[in-house]
């Protein structure tokens, strides 16, 4: 019977970590959130010499100071018991700084090992370590890793599967802080020694007096620690008549001094330091001239890959979704359950399946994206756009989040928790929504390839996250000058080297959003798609405004005629239905941007996820269809609107209401509904009042007003 371990990798953001975490499980893993906050999880397993072994990839972060809700996670995960083994993963290009929380770790006793991760970069830069005399001062074993490169964990899977075999032999730091310093830990952790707390029996009573003289958040809510709090108090006193030094600080300030003492001597560069090639690159890509130029070029280059690579599998799964439609009614006797049998192949598979032919959009798209950010690019951007936002009144630090939000908004909006200035991530949170999510991609791939040339595809789609951008700065501009007034904020950035992904860690990174929305398919758009069927056939209409016997018979000779009829009767039929009346209802308000009731319909649908706009569409156009050959869905919107329609429809649907789960995001992280429905309701004006001006123009002057 094989032996089951549980281990966790700890590290800084940044550091590589997760590339370790997809080295060592690959497809075996899974994403969620810790319970009660909105904080990512991962978990994996993989074998190791006849050893199961079970990962939980933490947050990253950089210190266990409990500041932020990932660094409360971390401190929790790592309070509980069931650790076997810490991996500690550090940027070994920047080493010094990395092991801060190394220090932090250590004080756990729990067994570690230290994987130097970016060994090469280190190795280009000119440096150089001496691993026997570190492995001795944290107590730990070392493996040099390259996290992005398939053979780069070999290093550290030899080092786990030896720090396993002898869990009970491990290496103990001996970190000392200084006499007055250490004094004052060991009187706290004393007294918590004497309360024989049973939960934290497996951590030293050290590491949360500690904590406590930090006046660490989660340390200090310990309830049962509350007994101890006396003690602390009387030794921060002591320390700081003594030493002129806060509680907050002073135990950063030693970890950083003992820091340099160790690594004094243990660190060293080469006589001769090469200059890197990213020096060079970004001399080019950081230029002030052509930094913004390439930047454009580049997200262009990014949606022109996505349409071309995307394109042809879109047809394969067009084609599979109309041929499973095909074989369901010919299977099926329309004469048995004849409402079920519609309900399956115009609802769900037609609503269902119009969402996922957008699969190989989003696949594409996010592998683009991973490259940016593998590669380091990412971080050049918010270096290049640093200086073109704070025009606007936003900072380089807000550029992450709003790229981010080309994926989804959620994420987005949980990402800017790394802003310092609390105005400057309200403001953030507040222009995300009109970055073009996911969601929104499954509409520009329906309506793009319908109603524009191919030569002008990429453009468009490159046209529309631009508008979104630059809608995101204006608006940021005006917040900044009118709600939320202040100083800017200074903002410091690191620029990492440059790098070379690995295949593996961008198909991985495509497979988890591809997942995502695949799921999000079987689930919300499923359900949406069923409920949305029902509102497009109830109630049914039995009486028609045309006699259909009489009209038939004049006309049974003339196939085109009666097909017409057909046509006519079921747009009747449409219009009876809870769709049409809503659809009708509001279709005086949405017709002067150019919206008939059944993209009103549609758009109102989208509030519950974004996609469901072209689920929604499907069915309408699927019940809608009585020509005996099916079209796609593509052919029937262009026989039924212009270019400029189709325009107006990508952006209201870029500009307007975002979906309730970002509504209920925004409620969360500024904690105000109010602030949740004044965003909704300003974004809903300004997308009608843009769209009006767009579509309204494009009419008077005839551009795109014609049927292809």
């Amino acid at each position: 019977m094989s032996k089951k371990f549980h281990i966790v990798l700890a590290g800084n953001p940044n550091c590589g970590k997760t590339c370790i975490f997809n080295a060592l499980t690959g497809a075996r893993q899974h994403v969620g959130n810790y319970p009660g906050v909105t904080v990512e999880s991962k978990s994996g397993s993989f074998s190791l010499n006849g050893m199961e072994i079970e990962v939980t990839d933490l947050p990253g972060v950089y210190s266990l100071s409990s500041s932020s809700p990932e660094e409360k996670v971390v401190f929790e995960e790592l309070t509980k018991k069931g650790i076997d083994l810490i991996v500690n993963v550090v940027d070994s290009t920047i080493l010094q700084r990395s092991l801060y929380l190394t220090t932090q770790l250590a004080e756990l006793h729990i067994p570690m090992l230290l994987a130097f991760n970016m060994s090469d970069d280190a190795r280009k830069k000119g440096l150089k370590f001496d691993i026997a005399k570190l492995e001795k001062y944290f107590g730990s074993p070392i493996a040099r890793t390259v996290g992005n490169n398939s053979d780069g964990v070999r290093e550290l899977k030899e080092k786990m599967a030896e720090a396993l075999a002898q869990l009970e032999d491990h290496g103990v730091p001996m970190l000392s802080y200084g006499a007055d310093f250490d004094d004052a830990i060991n009187a706290v952790a004393q007294r918590i020694d004497a309360l024989n707390i049973e939960e934290y029996k497996h951590i030293p009573s050290r590491f949360f007096a500690i904590k406590l003289l930090e006046k660490d958040a989660s340390a200090v809510g310990i309830k049962a620690m509350k007994p101890v709090q006396e003690e602390v108090d009387a030794q921060i006193e002591h320390l700081k008549g003594k030493h002129a030094i806060v509680a907050d600080t002073f135990m950063a300030d030693r970890r950083y001094a003992m820091l340099s003492g160790a690594c004094h001597g243990a660190i060293s560069f080469t006589q001769e330091k090469r200059r890197e090639i990213s020096d060079k690159i970004d001399k080019v890509i950081t230029n002030k001239f052509l930094g913004f130029p390439l930047f454009l070029a580049i997200m262009y280059g990014t949606f022109w890959f996505t349409f071309i690579c995307a394109d042809p599998l879109m047809g394969y799964i067009e084609d599979f979704f109309g041929w499973l439609g095909g074989v369901v009614g010919n299977v099926w006797d329309p004469e048995t359950l004849p409402f079920l049998r519609d309900l399956l192949i115009d609802g769900i598979i037609a609503g269902v399946g119009g969402v996922i032919v957008f699969l190989p959009n989003i696949l594409f798209l996010f592998f683009a994206i991973a490259i940016l950010e593998e590669s380091g690019y990412m971080s050049r951007a918010a270096f290049i756009m640093d200086a073109v936002m704070r025009k606007f009144g936003l900072q380089g630090k807000s550029f992450v989040p709003l790229v981010l939000g080309f994926g989804c908004t959620v994420p987005a909006i949980m990402a800017t928790r790394t802003i310092e200035s609390e105005r400057d991530r309200k403001i953030t949170i507040m222009v995300l929504p009109f970055m073009s999510c996911g969601a929104r991609l499954p509409i520009y791939a329906l309506l793009i390839p319908a109603f524009f040339a191919k030569e002008y595809q990429a453009f468009t789609m490159w046209a529309i996250y631009i508008i979104g951008v630059l809608t995101a700065l204006i608006a940021a501009r005006i917040m900044k000058s009118t709600l939320f007034k202040g100083e800017r904020e200074v903002y410091l950035m690191e620029l990492p080297p440059y790098r070379m992904p690995s295949i593996k860690s961008l198909l991985l990174h495509m497979w988890d959003r591809g997942r995502m929305y695949l799921q999000k398919a079987g689930t919300i758009i499923l359900l949406t798609s069923i409920v949305l069927y029902f509102c497009n056939t109830f109630p049914e209409k039995k009486a028609f405004s045309v006699d259909r016997t009489v009209k038939t018979a004049e006309v049974q000779k003339q196939k085109t005629d009666a097909g017409n009829l057909e046509n006519a009767r079921l747009a009747e039929k449409l219009e009876y239905t809870i769709s049409g009346r809503v659809g009708k209802i509001f279709e005086p308000i949405f017709a002067p941007i150019g919206f008939d009731w059944k993209i009103t319909t549609a758009a109102i649908g989208a509030l519950a996820a974004k996609e469901v706009f072209v689920a929604q569409m499907g069915i309408l156009y699927s019940e809608g269809e009585a020509d005996e050959e099916s079209e796609g869905l593509r052919k029937q919107l262009t026989r039924n609107y212009t270019p400029l329609q189709a325009f107006c429809i990508m952006i209201f649907s870029l500009l307007s209401i975002p979906c309730f789960a970002t509504l209920a995001i925004i409620k969360r992280e500024l904690n105000s509904w109010k602030m949740a429905f004044a965003e909704a309701g300003a974004l809903f004006v300004l997308a009608y009042v843009v769209t009006l001006m767009v579509y309204q123009l494009g009419s008077v002057l005839g551009i795109g007003t014609k049927m292809l």
